[in-house]
């Protein structure tokens, strides 16, 4: 669905209004409940399930990114997890349990050895974990090649309805990505001169980064000549200088008035292509916007820079050299080595558990191990604690929907409906996204055969296994988020002071590369010390004050910007010295 342009609906301060992600949700339920009723009328109910696990894998890592990228994920995650599901059954089915807990470790010792590399590697390492534990504690009847061709075809049916809009809206997503630059950058200006400014700025920076992932391979690959691709590249790069423009009026700390704030919002009506076609010709309002600002506050150089980019807006540079962002992994080699040691270990422990409690622990305890020990995926202490809180509310929603009835149809219809709340709480509330999965996992347990009366023993096994994950993690490895938020604060404060330095000499492809590296660097420490505060500290020992360090570095790099535009603060603002944003964070 085409976004309107123009002024958008103010919300209060903190205050940030996500829409519920109706597609996804859609996607969720019809991807959960038609290979159940395909195996319900074809008699062949367990690949169906086996399939719907598929399937519920899929929707876990079903985004809103680019189709190349979904399906890259989806694919990765597929093979993985038919691996692992493969290599678990053929252990279970050897009747060693000596070769199951082997089988747990060696997965596990594999996954964490790739996970901390990157988005799709964590992914992929998670899910091959995942598919050893339900492969070794399900058994399944049939041929050994049946379950991992099950599992494919359930991904491949997430993979088919998150990919086929591709058909109607090719590049929707990248579109829709450029226009909340411009969007972000309007609310930026209508912010000059406030309290918020900067935090108008930083979101700027964040939609900026967005966009800049969204475009990717779009960037690297000027040669393709696709109209609505090349001109969504000039729009691109007409937002990378905005950008910079945006910051530098967010340093002169004018306010200004409503119709220069608007401009980013012209421009975008002006550059971004409609659906079916490219952008019109002509005189645009983005000229007389640009006189308008011009005449508004003829003392301000960065009005005047804003005025000069929406008059050249239409003679932006599409083929200008892409910059690119660096790449943050989560930890070094030595922090891999310690977590793929850790993940192990709880693994281990979790089966070994297990095993001494009997039945009908199995597969969960290992299960929620590899869910929960994830520190890449956000603070592992809120993840454990939404993750028993998500799995209390899941057993108590399908509790309550099987004491009014077990019809195989009414049950069918509730995976659909938890299929659609997983969906939604993918991208918005991890416990959200626990409590579907829970109730799915329930209702597909149930249809292979099992009717036992899990519900209490599910919500204990579930707390061990986070408590396993805690006691060792923060027992063994308690400083991993302070010192990658020293770590990359660092190197945020290293790119802020290289765009200080090379930044005057520089040439404006080149210039823009420097900021958006800065920016971008700064903006993934701001959250990693986020992430670090958000864990249990050990009492009496205070972490670095990262968030003053970064600040600075921000103002240095608005102070740059505004520099490079001729532009200089009010006289009430202090100016910011060479040496600003160097503190100490060792900690």
């Amino acid at each position: 669905m085409k976004a309107p342009l123009g002024p958008t609906t103010k919300t209060p301060p903190g205050i940030a209004l996500t829409p519920v992600p109706l597609a996804a949700a859609v996607r969720g339920a019809v991807a959960l409940a038609v290979p159940l009723l395909v195996g319900l009328w074809t008699g062949a109910l367990v690949p169906a399930v086996i399939a719907g696990i598929g399937a519920l894998w899929g929707v876990s890592q079903d985004g809103s990114d680019p189709y190349r990228l979904r399906v890259r994920r989806l694919g990765g995650m597929g093979v993985s997890a038919a691996a692992g599901l493969l290599a678990g059954e053929l252990a279970l089915r050897s009747g060693h349990p000596a070769a199951v807990t082997g089988c747990l470790v060696a997965s596990a010792l594999l996954a964490g050895s790739v996970s901390l590399r990157g988005r799709l590697a964590s992914v992929s390492g998670m899910h091959l974990l995942l598919g050893v534990t339900v492969g070794s504690g399900i058994p399944v009847p049939g041929p050994w090649w049946h379950a991992p061709l099950a599992l494919l075809a359930g991904v491949a049916l997430v993979v088919v309805l998150s990919a086929a809009p591709w058909l109607w809206r090719r590049y929707g997503i990248e579109r829709a990505a450029v226009l909340a630059v411009y969007r972000a950058a309007s609310q930026a200006l209508s912010a000059a001169g406030s309290p918020t400014a900067q935090d108008a700025r930083r979101r700027l920076t964040a939609a900026l980064d967005q966009a800049h992932q969204v475009m990717g391979r779009h960037l690297t690959r000027p040669d393709r000549q696709h109209p609505e691709l090349a001109a969504l590249r000039r729009a691109f790069h007409t937002g990378v200088r905005l950008g910079e423009v945006a910051s530098a009026l967010v340093w002169e700390g004018r306010p200004l008035p409503r119709h220069m704030a608007d401009v980013p919002l012209r421009m975008a009506a002006r550059l971004l292509p409609r659906p079916g076609g490219p952008a019109e010709a002509g005189e645009s309002g983005d000229t007389r916007a640009g006189r308008a600002c011009e005449n508004a506050v003829p003392d301000s150089p960065g009005v005047r820079a804003l005025a000069e980019l929406a008059a050249d807006a239409d003679r932006g540079r599409p083929d200008e050299p892409a910059v690119r962002l660096p790449s943050v992994q989560w930890h070094g080699r030595a922090a891999q080595v310690r977590y793929t040691v850790l993940l192990a270990v709880c693994v281990l422990v979790a089966q070994l558990c297990a095993q001494a409690l009997h039945e009908p622990r199995g597969y969960w305890l290992p299960m929620t191990v590899a869910f929960v020990y994830k520190p890449d995926f956000g603070p592992l202490a809120r993840r454990a604690l939404h993750r028993c809180a998500g799995t209390v509310a899941g057993v108590a929603a399908i509790g309550a929907v099987t004491l009014l009835t077990t019809e195989t149809y009414v049950l069918i219809g509730a995976v659909a409906a938890f299929g659609a709340l997983m969906a939604v709480g993918v991208r918005h509330h991890y416990a959200l996204a626990t409590t579907g999965l829970t109730a799915i996992v329930f209702v597909l347990v149930d249809l292979l055969g099992d009717h036992r009366a899990l519900y209490a023993a599910r919500i204990l096994d579930t707390a061990l296994a986070a408590g396993i994950v805690l006691v060792a993690h923060f027992a063994l490895w308690p400083r991993s988020a302070a010192q990658r938020a020293t770590e990359l604060t660092e190197a945020a404060l290293a790119a802020a002071h290289r765009y200080r330095d090379l930044a005057p000499g520089a040439a404006p492809a080149q210039r823009h590369a420097l900021r958006r590296t800065a920016y971008h660097r700064l903006a993934e420490a701001r959250r990693a010390a986020a992430h670090a505060h958000g864990e249990p500290g050990r009492p009496g020992r205070a972490l670095p004050d990262w968030e003053e360090a970064i600040a600075s570095a921000e103002r240095l790099c608005d102070a740059v910007s505004a520099r490079n535009l001729g532009a200089v603060p009010p006289a009430a603002a202090r100016p910011v010295p060479r040496d600003a944003g160097a503190c100490a964070v060792g900690g």
